[in-house]
């Protein structure tokens, strides 16, 4: 796999980089930039070996984003270990440098970095977990809806408290776009989660009845309870993609 060709790098990248070139804070940006890939090192490095396929990865102003092209159905612990490894590479990388005592400068960087990543906004890493999070306790279908609402209520007060910092409320802006493109996908995401349930042999562990489609759960495979009858999901799968 050749990681450097699936690289790409955001318009507001360059334009952050001309900022710090302008203001004289070029050392402070290249400590930045240092975060953020080993931040995205962290996703990458554990998605490799947990053999997930990577399609590209967006080099963003205050962070980045490793899209991938697998199926929604892949195990829940496997995405979370990808989303959080970011973090503990950051983390760690963070504490090297401490040794060079240069603690000042990367405090406050490290933390804000930190800190906005893990923000329950979509596409940030700490919406991935808050979704993860709810997946394990609710539907695959409310859990996408709850998580995108909390992300545009986060979206809003970001955008009221940083509206004097032109930089992050253009980011801010972006983020709603990126929010708005994903509320119009809910529906083509929910196909796409049932028709890989139909398609596909899943190995789930674990087993729960229902009494609704929508009702479906990631790492679950489900009985459905329609009329007093029992059937299972693949059957009744079967019967609404036929329709």
């Amino acid at each position: 796999m050749n990681i450097l060709s699936k690289i790409k790098i955001h318009i507001l990248f360059y334009l952050l980089l001309f900022i710090c070139v302008l203001t004289g804070d070029f050392k402070e940006c290249i400590i930045f930039t240092s975060f953020i890939l080993v931040h995205e090192l962290g996703h990458v490095t554990s998605a490799i070996i947990l053999k997930w396929n990577i399609e590209k990865i967006v080099i963003l102003p205050f962070g980045a984003l490793t899209i991938f092209n697998e199926k929604i159905n892949k195990p829940l612990k496997e995405e979370l270990l990808i989303a959080i490894f970011g973090v503990i590479y950051q983390t760690i990388f963070y504490f090297l440098l401490t040794l060079l005592n240069i603690k000042e400068e990367i405090f406050v960087i490290h933390y804000f970095i930190l800190i906005f990543n893990l923000l329950p906004i979509y596409p940030l890493d700490g919406f991935k977990i808050f979704n993860i999070i709810f997946n394990y306790l609710f539907s695959f279908k409310l859990s996408h809806i709850i998580s995108l609402i909390i992300s545009l209520i986060f979206l809003i007060i970001s955008l009221i408290v940083l509206k004097e910092n032109l930089i992050l409320f253009l980011i801010l802006i972006l983020y709603i776009i990126k929010n708005i493109e994903e509320i119009y996908k809910h529906k083509y995401i929910f196909n796409k989660f049932l028709l890989e349930r139909y398609l596909y042999n899943f190995n789930f562990k674990k087993i729960k009845l229902i009494n609704n489609i929508k009702k479906m759960r990631r790492d679950k495979y489900h009985y459905i309870n329609i009329n007093n009858k029992i059937y299972d999901e693949k059957y009744i799968l079967k019967r609404i993609l036929k329709k």
